[in-house]
């Protein structure tokens, strides 16, 4: 190839990823300017191809080719640094849990099933396997709720909202649940569940499962709903006495500037820092893949084990977490810590909608 071809091609991908880079710097709602939040990864991957051909094939002791080449890497290293922290090369933000009773561990399992997607024995299959205490699910209409039902004598506690719009959602628990309540907190046809599970130890643990639309030109051409919902929920469970855990598919990646902001408002914990991505969704593009269905905890828990469950026709892979109250040990975990530009961030964004913090459903232990 010319000289002046490969210049041109490498300065036509170097701006491209450059702009891919700077357009989510803005605070801006617009879908298509957060929906760039979600591909870090793959730009990251394309930046290093990028950089290594030209370090190739480049003359080196060019200035054009030397700047794209430190434009280039400006931008790797921008994107790596919201991903690393996804990977066992960074220090894991939630310990590994040690010596706790069975009697004091939670094992939760959350799948969105994609309504239109009829392999309820597949699902059934994973619960039955993995076992665990509390299972949540996503996407789910009464066609999926009265095949689901055949689990009842097993989890005989159960909250249900089929709904027939991709957000219908459903808990079932062989914990007793106290204090239960199903709300719309942003949208009128998009719920969230709320709950106490009460462990076989007696000790008492707040849930809040979330599914929140997500800013696309099929749902919502801002983010502004998503962003109130997840923040609502993260000022209702800050600095609360009682273990915490918030689960969900919220429609967003691990890395995002709105999660980020949550788990800062929060406190709460991300188990996968430091362990893996554990990407979701897309479970049918292993080249197009995020961490779109989360779990986060508060300092009261360890990490017993987190897992990406195999696909069972879905567009998302379930995933399995178990966590032990251990309040000592987990004492000494720190997450992110939330500023006065961050505290400031998050009441603009809960002020877009029309929603308070004292709207969302306090169980109370």
């Amino acid at each position: 190839m010319y000289p002046t071809m490969h210049l041109a091609l490498f300065a036509t991908l170097v701006a491209l990823i450059l702009i891919a880079t700077l357009v989510p710097f803005s605070r801006a709602t617009q879908w298509w300017i957060r929906d760039l939040d979600f591909p870090r990864l793959q730009i990251t991957i394309v930046a290093l191809v990028v950089l290594a051909a030209q370090l190739l094939v480049d003359d080196l002791a060019d200035p054009v080719s030397q700047g794209l080449i430190a434009v280039n890497a400006l931008c790797l290293g921008y994107q790596a640094w919201w991903i690393i922290p996804y990977t066992r090369i960074y220090p894991r933000e939630v310990k590994a849990a040690l010596g706790v009773s069975e009697a004091e561990r939670i094992r939760i399992l959350t799948a969105n099933v994609l309504t239109p997607n009829r392999n309820t024995d597949g699902l059934i299959a994973l619960i039955r396997e993995h076992q665990p205490d509390v299972f949540v699910t996503l996407e789910t209409d009464a066609w999926w709720q009265e095949r689901l039902d055949v689990l009842e004598t097993d989890y005989p506690h159960a909250l249900k909202c089929p709904l027939d719009n991709l957000y219908g959602m459903h808990v079932y628990s062989r914990l007793p649940l106290e204090d239960a309540a199903i709300q719309f907190l942003v949208e009128d046809d998009i719920p969230s569940m709320h709950a106490l599970a009460i462990l076989p130890s007696g000790r008492k643990v707040r849930m809040h499962f979330l599914h929140p639309a997500p800013p696309s030109p099929t749902e919502h051409d801002e983010s502004t709903e998503r962003d109130a919902e997840l923040l609502v929920v993260a000022k209702s469970v800050a600095e609360v006495d009682t273990p915490v855990i918030v689960a969900g598919d919220l429609n967003d990646v691990a890395w995002s500037t709105t999660t980020r902001l949550f788990r800062k408002i929060s406190g709460l914990l991300d188990p996968r820092i430091g362990r893996g991505m554990f990407n979701t969704f897309h479970a049918d593009h292993w080249f197009l893949r995020w961490p779109l269905d989360h779990l986060f905890h508060s300092r009261h828990f360890t990490l017993s084990f987190i897992r990406r469950l195999p696909h069972f026709g879905s567009d998302h892979f379930p995933v399995l977490v178990e966590l032990a109250y251990d309040r000592v040990r987990g004492a000494a975990q720190e997450g992110l810590a939330a500023d006065e530009d961050d505290l400031a961030l998050a009441e603009q964004k809960i002020a877009a909608e029309p929603v308070e913090v004292d709207d969302v459903h306090e169980p109370q232990a």
